[in-house]
Formats: structure tokens, C-alpha cells, sequence
């Protein structure tokens, strides 16, 4: 039952589905529990991304067109927005602050501590969302069908690239306030394992609505985006920070989204 209970933990931490109570008492906590929740994050996609895709779906159906196509790709954000507590929106806002606000690592991850949102993170927020409905709308000219699979499969299989942060680079954020900071230890080969199968039926279900050139070319466009973003973070801070992983996240999907829309 530690499965279980490292899932329902992961859906507490990463939502705000309530997880309170008598289940809540059963999940119980600790650092070592929440890390190998982690394991569970591409799981979060699944739930993430199937709401997203229910919302598409419906709003899609009932406004065509592009203006409609459009509007759904605002309103399925917004679900999953309020789903997660914009959980990454956030991370990517404090990441482009604090690396656009100052070349100084100290400096810089002072910035991302600071709650208030600056000029660099209003810009990345603006730019990511714009792209991310302008590519939707794009895959729903495919068929909203298309642009369902797209959405669920980019929101799990972005929720595996910040594992490998976890796993490969050190934790330089705030040690003392941080609720990333149970994350900081390496999570274990098994736990990988774990979330690369939560991520791998996503793939399969891609080849389902895209050909294998396009599901071929979202795998490696997350590979990029994942290593440039590791890149990132090595060179301007020595290691990740919890805003990090967000901030990987959400260029992770908006890589898949492009590369599933490109015109082969």
C-alpha cells in the first residue's frame, strides 16, 4: 500500500485536490515519503492533462473555429491553472526573474525567494501562455481530437524532465522555507523507474492522433528543452531550485506542443 499512499501524497502536494481527514491521517508525511511521491509526478499529468482535455474538448465543441479553438485552450489552462494552484506557472515566473533580474547566482536566487512577480516574469508568463494557446489552437485545427491527445500527453510526459533535475544536478534553493526542499536528495533509480512508467503509456497514446515522425520529434524536442534547461540552471545557479523544476516543466510541454503542431 506504499504505492498508493506515495500517490495520494504526490496529488496533495502537486494539486489542490483535497486529500484531508481520515485519508489524509492514512498518507501520513515525511521528507522521505514526499520524495518518493515524486515518482508519481508524471501521474499528476495524467489528471492534469485529462481535465485539460475534458474542458478543450467541450468549449471546442461548442465555439468552432479558431476564435473558438482559442477560448478553449484559455479555459482548459485556466482549469488546470486552478487545478495545480499554478504550481509551475509560478516557477517559471520566479526562474525568469531571478535569471533576467540579475547576473549575480546569489543575487538571482535571492530574487526567486521573493513572492512578488517582476518584469521578466510577467514577460515569460505573457509569452508561454500566448504560445501555448496559439499552438493549441493549431493541433484543434487537426481535429479536436488531435489537440486532446496533444494536451494529455504534454502535460505527463513534461512532469518526467524535472525528475531527472532531481536526479542529476544538487539542490542550491532555500533550505529552511522551500517546500521543494524534501526533494533536494536524489530521488533512487527505482522511483525513476516508477515515473517513466506512468510517462510511457502517454507515449503510446500520441502515436494514437500524430504519426511517429511528430510523436518522434515531441520525444526529442523534450530531451532538448530538458537538457538546455538543466544547462540553465548549471551555469547560473550550480544546481536546481523547486522553481526550477516548475519552470522545466512548462518549457517542456510548450516544446511537445510545438513539435506535435509543426507541419512535417
Amino acid at each position: 500500500m506504499n504505492g498508493v499512499r506515495h500517490f495520494l501524497l504526490a496529488v496533495q502536494f502537486f494539486t489542490r485536490v483535497p486529500v484531508t481527514g481520515k485519508l489524509a491521517a492514512w498518507v501520513g508525511f515525511s521528507p522521505q515519503m514526499l520524495r518518493a511521491a515524486a515518482a508519481h509526478l508524471p501521474a499528476i499529468g495524467w489528471i492534469a492533462g485529462g481535465v485539460a482535455a475534458a474542458v478543450f474538448v467541450a468549449v471546442g465543441a461548442g465555439l468552432p473555429g479558431v476564435a473558438g479553438a482559442l477560448v478553449a485552450a484559455v479555459l482548459s489552462t485556466v482549469a488546470t491553472v486552478m487545478l495545480t494552484g499554478a504550481f509551475h506557472e509560478d516557477g517559471l515566473a520566479d526562474v525568469a526573474d531571478g535569471l533576467g533580474g540579475s547576473a549575480s547566482r546569489e543575487r538571482a536566487l535571492e530574487i526567486m525567494k521573493d513572492s512578488r512577480i517582476g518584469a521578466f516574469g510577467a514577460v515569460a508568463l505573457v509569452l508561454a501562455l500566448g504560445l501555448k494557446f496559439g499552438l493549441l489552437a493549431a493541433l484543434a485545427a487537426r481535429g479536436l481530437d488531435v489537440a486532446a491527445v496533444s494536451i494529455v500527453g504534454a502535460h505527463v510526459l513534461s512532469r518526467l524532465a524535472p525528475l531527472f533535475l532531481i536526479r542529476w544536478l544538487p539542490y542550491v534553493g532555500d533550505s529552511s522555507g522551500s517546500k521543494a526542499k524534501p526533494l533536494a536528495d536524489a530521488i533512487s533509480g527505482g522511483a525513476l523507474l516508477v515515473a517513466v512508467l506512468w510517462a510511457a503509456p502517454a507515449v503510446a497514446l500520441l502515436l494514437c492522433a500524430h504519426d511517429a515522425v511528430h510523436v518522434g520529434a515531441a520525444l526529442v524536442a523534450l530531451v532538448l528543452a530538458g537538457g538546455w534547461m538543466a544547462r540553465l540552471f548549471v551555469r547560473r545557479l550550480q544546481g536546481f531550485t523547486g522553481d526550477g523544476l516548475g519552470a522545466t516543466q512548462q518549457v517542456c510541454e510548450l516544446a511537445i506542443y510545438l513539435a506535435l503542431a509543426w507541419k512535417a
